[in-house]
């Protein structure tokens, strides 16, 4: 497939010096736009199904090209007995840029415990979908047009969905231009019959002091894959492509990508204190789960990991896409350099990310440029999910502070959390983060999940004179909403990629427009894309600061402006930039 000669032949090296930009700046302005429903929790959280949290997710419901908000509630024990709780809210970005609570017209009132959140475009109507895990019961609200949804769970044959949903991935697996559906499990939860608080000394105590019970210990829940069958409905085909995990590990992110760039979508699944699944596309319906022949089923050491949070971008500019899981406390964030040849090395100390991940709990992640250098950073969420922790002494405590690591240019990561703002917000036990261009002025910015308060929105006040670039791609013969389409450009002899996904993160949804950080160069030489479909498009010469509408067969259909980017300020700090 040309996308294969493109990555392996065209990949230019990169210049390996460090990035001169300054450090990219963050600020919290939740309470200033209007995201102010609080997560809902128990306090003491004596149950998993209580400590899991949930996702968060960015998308454009009304088609007004400015990102709109949704966010998991959560519940508790007490709360869901009796009845649960509206499972997701959803914020609509006015054109002042705040945000309004608009859930109920929106018609997103199906109750129970939300867990997770995956957006695309199931029906090819033009109008994003969202489906939304859940304990107890998953949701599939179909987008009608203009923030309104309709719950078709039911009419699309997805109520047979029981137990824990945690993750979902969107991807096209067989590439009929229809997009089916991953939903991952984790462990097997009895409301009727849960197990007393600390009743088991081996599964219910952490470091001593007495915790919920799991998962270890605990029957994990098989997974499933629905297959599109392009009429409304989709068929449960988890067994005949072998993804529905007969050996019942505790699944928690899930996301589906190109891993080996063959042109079929992958799909990788972080699995709780177990071995994490690669399942490769064998382009005839079925996978081969291959996670541990390709190196990213165990730490580096052979250990089995408590994994949460995934991503995967080319970190390294060599063509191929790397992968980062974050994982449980007294365990290093995992970076899996992509290899070739279905193989992936663990190189977390090398790039000096293993030690400060190694006190906290992980969760929500992603590669993301937020300097626009041209070279994508890590973004990670922690908290921890026993409450009981700040009893140990010595400990990280149950709220911690988030993390940010800036890319040096030469497979090595800058810790810059305490420079960009982020560590040194207040600390919260998070979950799930999602990334996107909020405002549409060319920075990255996070929405982040707060167990038992309202959501963060950390704004990317950076300004710089390096340059950028986003795309909202649009599938014809392809899936409408392009998930699984990639984006290849060339710019300052430097290629970069990345795909359009729908779920990532932890149980979170990302922005569907990628984005890339152009640095000193003001046009790219060449912009490609691999639609699904196996039709390419190549433009030349194309400007940059520009979000640009591409139509699958027609080219660019439309341009936006980005805010223009600042010419150097020799006042600025090495730190900071004004605003």
């Amino acid at each position: 497939m040309c996308c294969v000669l493109l990555l392996s032949a065209c990949s230019l090296a990169a210049q390996n010096n460090a990035s001169t930009t300054p450090v990219p700046q963050f600020v919290d302005v939740a309470p200033q736009v209007g995201l102010t429903v609080s997560h809902l929790a128990s306090q003491e959280q004596h149950y998993i199904v209580e400590s899991m949290g949930g996702g968060v997710g960015f998308f454009d419901c009304d088609n007004d090209s400015r990102l709109d908000i949704v966010v998991t509630n959560g519940s508790s024990v007490d709360r869901y007995r009796a009845g649960g709780d509206l499972m997701v809210t959803i914020y609509h970005q006015g054109a002042d840029g705040k945000f309004t609570n608009i859930t109920e017209q929106a018609g997103v009132t199906v109750k129970g415990w939300g867990m997770g959140v995956a957006v695309a475009d199931f029906d090819n109507d033009g109008n994003l979908d969202l489906f939304v895990t859940g304990y107890g019961h998953s949701v599939l609200y179909r987008g009608l047009g203009n923030c309104k949804f309709e719950d078709v769970t039911e009419k699309a044959g997805l109520g047979g969905i029981t137990g824990f949903a945690t993750g979902a991935a969107w991807g096209d697996y067989d590439r009929d231009g229809h997009v089916d559906l991953f939903v991952s499990r984790y462990v097997h939860v009895d409301m009727n019959h849960l197990p007393a608080f600390g009743s088991d000394e081996k599964f219910c105590r952490f470091k001593g002091v007495l915790v919920q019970c799991g998962p270890w210990g605990m029957p994990g829940e098989g997974d499933y894959l629905f297959h599109n069958r392009a009429n409304g409905t989709f068929e449960d085909v988890s067994k005949k492509a072998g993804m529905d995990d007969p050996q019942h590990r505790y699944g928690l992110g899930a996301i589906w990508t190109d891993c080996d760039n063959d042109g079929w979508p992958d799909l990788f699944l972080a699995n709780d204190a177990g071995p994490n699944f690669l399942y490769h596309n064998r382009h005839d319906g079925t996978f081969d789960e291959v996670g541990m022949l390709a190196g990213v089923a165990l730490g580096d050491d052979g250990q089995e990991l408590g994994s949460m949070g995934v991503d995967f971008a080319d970190y390294d500019h060599d063509g191929k896409l790397d992968l980062f899981v974050t994982n449980y406390t007294d365990q290093v964030d995992n970076l899996y350099r992509n290899l070739g040849g279905g193989a992936f090395s663990d190189v977390s100390w090398p790039a000096k990310l293993g030690q400060p991940s190694y006190r906290y709990v992980k969760w929500g992640t992603g590669f993301v440029d937020f300097d626009n250098d041209g070279w994508v950073d890590i973004f990670v969420n922690n908290g921890h999910v026993y409450p009981q922790v700040d009893a140990i002494p010595n400990s990280p405590g149950y709220k911690q502070p988030m993390q940010m690591f800036r890319n040096n240019h030469d497979g090595t990561f800058e810790d810059i959390s305490k420079a960009s703002g982020v560590f040194e917000m207040p600390p919260e036990s998070r979950r799930g983060a999602a990334f996107g261009d909020v405002y549409n002025d060319g920075n990255m910015d996070i929405l982040v999940l707060n167990i038992g308060q309202p959501p963060s929105l950390l704004i990317n006040k950076t300004r710089n004179s390096n340059h950028r670039i986003a795309f909202h791609l649009i599938g014809t013969k392809s899936n409408r909403a392009a998930i699984g389409a990639r984006v290849a450009i060339h710019a300052a002899r430097v290629m970069q990629f990345n795909e359009v996904r729908g779920g990532g993160s932890y149980l979170s949804q990302n922005d569907l427009r990628p984005h890339f950080g152009l640095g000193a160069a003001d046009k790219m030489d060449t912009v490609e894309v691999f639609w699904p479909s196996g039709q390419t498009e190549l433009l030349r010469d194309v400007p940059a600061d520009f979000i640009y509408t591409i139509m699958e067969g027609k080219g660019i259909t439309a341009r936006v402006p980005l805010s223009p980017p600042l010419k150097p300020d020799p006042s600025a700090s090495a730190a900071t930039e004004k605003r």
